[in-house]
């Protein structure tokens, strides 16, 4: 079972006033110390709050933002809507998961990337765009891609 820090989540719970109103940000509060909703925390949540378990993942997977499972250090979301499609985004994301060993929705062993795939990040006149922790590239190829990735994985092994 996932570990995590009591006093983080209780911190968290404090910040939001123990209040159920406040569930959506408490999650938010949790993902961005965690980097998912692991589940022996929303169970304290549930516990803390004196609601179910089952109302907290409803909402946890009703966001799309919310993950359940850990993710990586590293997030690459490549945009599938239309104006990227046409312009080589499949073509992209096959390149990231054959650098990466993974698929679309996937996270590398190691943890260090989850790769994504939208229907659209709305910077079309930008096609095709990937976001690499949080960072818009725009005319995206599958070389520049690959490049960064790589350029990451030297960065993460020399630390």
């Amino acid at each position: 079972m996932a570990s995590y820090d009591t006093a983080k989540i209780d911190a968290i719970l404090a910040k939001n006033e123990y209040a159920e109103a406040n569930l959506l940000a408490i999650l938010q509060d949790i993902q961005a110390a965690e980097g998912y909703l692991p589940r022996p925390a929303l169970e304290h949540v549930a516990k803390s709050l004196g609601i179910s378990i089952a109302r907290i993942y409803s909402m946890a997977t009703f966001y799309k933002a919310f993950s359940l499972k850990p993710r990586g250090k590293h997030i690459c979301t490549v945009c599938m809507g239309t104006a990227c499609h046409v312009r080589g985004a499949g073509r992209i994301l096959d390149k990231i998961e054959e650098n990466l060993k993974i698929k679309a929705g996937e996270t590398t062993k190691d943890l260090l990337f989850t790769v994504e795939r939208v229907n659209c990040v709305g910077a079309c006149a930008m096609g095709p765009v990937v976001i690499m922790d949080g960072e818009t590239i725009g005319n995206a190829t599958a070389n520049k891609i690959n490049k960064v990735i790589n350029d990451i994985k030297a960065d993460s092994k020399k630390s």
